[in-house]
């Protein structure tokens, strides 16, 4: 008679006092991702039943008896899961979570045969129309929307149950690939600067760049026994990733500025004119107090250890700095966005930490909503006087949502007027779209900084906490008149994508590069003298360039650099006379040579025409006598790291 009753019920979908309801979760035991289309079989002395998991990997059995069941768990790639003596309760819904574990390797699959099993017009829950809007569009993502198939470390596929090394791909029958990760990163194309004529044009402008992350992220790849891509070497990040013993007088504005002057070491017929501003450090018990808000990438791609798990670690080291005055958010996005920390005083870190924690990747990218988020709660908290600053950590594998690019940094152009800036941090490999992090902290009157292992955290997030969080000057410039009596020919070694117009220099509407506390701004300039240049170009015909009196003394260049104070709308501008006075490149600072010796690395990996007769060995050799204080071990990695490139270099010509 109960048998009856409760079939009767199961049938008309009424719940009666016999009855209740079994809601059960699907996920992978290693990732926590959910798993769709997973087959779920309950089964009790009186009844037997299998349903599909949906895309969030939940099903529910509704209206069946109370009753203990066994329930069965199977999908391909995994092993066999049963989990036994759950129990239906009256009027109650019991809800289990089942976490399946990979089963036997699956080598290679191969069709032999096809057959349409799908409908055309709507194919699965995944159909061509979600394929189309998915923010990722490389062949691995896609691929890995099919149902067996998993993307386990933001890059390669492997169907679910196999070593990734044993998964091959055909395409007509033939075999395109197999263990190669396909390499989807994104890198602005650098033409590099060209010498300029002086006496066509005497002016050379810039924005400064405090930016690091192209060092790191070289050090990534010549880590990984790889060489890295041209594009991805921006010389002037490699040169001010280092900290340079620079005497730090008293001063009006907040930096000072040195210049210094030696021959070339790589070409006999050019000297070098080097060039650094550099803020003094801030005492971090005595700063403004903090708002910070981390803007946090937990979508699929963020699932390897070189990411969110290192981005966890990173932030601990943070907050373990943080006082009590200072103010902690976390805003998280992955297919939406949402706060899941609100702002929280650095002394409660123990809360800190375990919203962090509880952090897990999974899901596609839409990283315009996070930053709208990030903005309101940021706004909401906003400190006067303060530091309010949004942190977005990703791994560049960015969809900017209900944004195209163009309209996201007007945006963020917008917020950064209200005293809110917006800083980067980059991590992991395969999916780095540098030219998007870039754009935006930039935009943002932040910084930009690539986080390849827990000691740059540390470097960045504790080390260098004040150049990471606090500005002393915004829209910082630089315009350098040249003298043609001294000086035929200059180029500007690297800032390519921080030149500026002439105009640009006097014009306060004009965004530049921000300086924070601590940070050091090196420029090298190559020049040629009229002592040694010889000209490929015609004399003029129609006008001659007469030099002026003050031409004529011992003047090389006009320094010239303008800034604003951080909450202020006119800039300053102040001047600075450099004489012409080269010496021999031995008789050069430590601190200029070792620039030097990593300006020479750069154009090196950058395969530059300037430097193709240098070898590695010379520059080895200079970064060597030039290394000096070394208490952290940066400047002796570096030289490791150009052994390794020279190592690269040959195996690659051979």
């Amino acid at each position: 008679m109960l048998l009856m009753l409760c079939s009767s019920a199961i049938f008309a979908q009424n719940k009666t006092p016999n009855s209740g309801s079994l809601e059960l979760k699907v996920i992978d035991s290693i990732s926590k991702k959910p798993i769709e289309f997973a087959v779920i079989t309950i089964q009790s002395k009186n009844i037997k039943k299998s349903k599909y998991s949906d895309k969030n990997g939940n099903v529910i059995f509704d209206s069946i008896c109370v009753d203990n069941y066994s329930v069965e768990v199977k999908f391909t790639g995994y092993q066999k899961h049963i989990v036994k003596d759950i129990s239906v309760f009256t009027n109650k819904t019991t809800i289990k979570t089942i976490a399946l574990g990979y089963g036997k390797n699956l080598q290679e699959i191969v069709i032999c045969d096809k057959a349409i099993l799908i409908d055309k017009d709507e194919p699965t829950q995944n159909s061509f129309r979600k394929i189309q809007n998915n923010p990722t569009q490389n062949l691995n993502a896609i691929a890995s929307y099919s149902r067996g198939i998993d993307s386990r470390n933001g890059n390669s596929v492997n169907i679910r149950g196999s070593r990734s090394d044993n998964t091959a791909y055909y395409i007509d029958g033939v075999r395109v690939s197999s263990t190669n990760e396909t390499n989807n990163e994104q890198y602005q194309k650098v033409a590099e600067n060209s010498f300029k004529i002086t006496a066509q044009e005497p002016l050379s402008t810039f924005s400064i760049d405090v930016d690091k992350a192209s060092y790191a992220n070289i050090r990534r790849y010549l880590n990984n026994n790889s060489l890295p891509p041209k594009d991805a070497v921006r010389v002037e990040e490699m040169i001010n990733y280092f900290n340079y013993d620079i005497a730090l007088e008293k001063s009006i504005h907040p930096f000072v500025l040195k210049t210094e002057m030696a021959n070339s070491p790589w070409d006999v017929n050019k000297k070098l004119v080097h060039i650094t501003l550099k803020a003094p450090e801030i005492n971090l018990s005595e700063a403004p107090q903090n708002n910070l808000t981390f803007l946090i990438d937990v979508s699929g791609s963020m699932n390897s250890n070189d990411k969110l798990p290192l981005l966890i670690e990173s932030m601990k080291l943070l907050i373990e700095k943080m006082r009590p005055e200072d103010k902690i958010s976390i805003v998280v996005y992955a297919g939406a966005a949402g706060l899941v920390l609100s702002p929280t005083s650095g002394k409660d870190k123990a809360k800190i930490y375990s919203a962090l924690d509880k952090l897990e990747a999974g899901g596609s990218t839409a990283g315009g909503q996070g930053i709208e988020l990030a903005y309101k709660i940021a706004k909401e908290n906003f400190i006067s006087n303060g530091n309010n600053r949004i942190i977005l950590a990703t791994d560049g594998d960015f969809n900017v949502g209900i944004y195209n690019i163009n309209d996201l940094t007007k945006l963020i152009e917008q917020k950064r007027e209200t005293g809110i800036y917006l800083s980067v941090l980059g991590f992991g490999t395969g999916n780095i779209n540098d030219v998007t992090m870039e754009t935006l902290a930039d935009k943002g009157n932040g910084n930009y900084n690539y986080i390849d292992g827990i000691l740059e955290g540390k470097k960045v997030l504790v080390s260098e906490l004040g150049g990471t969080l606090y500005t002393v000057a915004k829209d910082v410039k630089i315009q350098i008149e040249f003298n043609p009596k001294y000086v035929k020919l200059y180029k500007l070694i690297g800032y390519e994508n921080r030149m500026l117009a002439t105009e640009d220099f006097n014009n306060d509407k004009k965004d530049a590069g921000e300086l924070g506390a601590g940070h050091c701004v090196t420029a090298i300039y190559e020049i040629i003298t009229n002592a040694s240049a010889t000209s490929s170009i015609d004399s003029l015909k129609y006008q001659q360039t007469s030099l002026t009196t003050l031409a004529n003394g011992d003047e090389m260049m006009n320094l010239k650099v303008r800034y604003k104070k951080l909450n202020d709308t006119n800039s300053i501008k102040f001047e600075m006379l450099v004489k012409y006075n080269a010496q021999p490149f031995e008789l050069a600072s430590n601190e200029m040579k070792f620039a030097v010796s990593v300006a020479l690395f750069g154009m090196k990996l950058r395969t530059s025409e300037s430097v193709n007769k240098v070898t590695y060995n010379e520059i080895i050799k200079i970064g060597k006598a030039a290394k000096g204080n070394d208490d952290n071990g940066y400047r002796s990695e570096f030289i490791k790291l150009v052994e390794t490139a020279q190592l690269l270099a040959k195996k690659d010509s051979e």
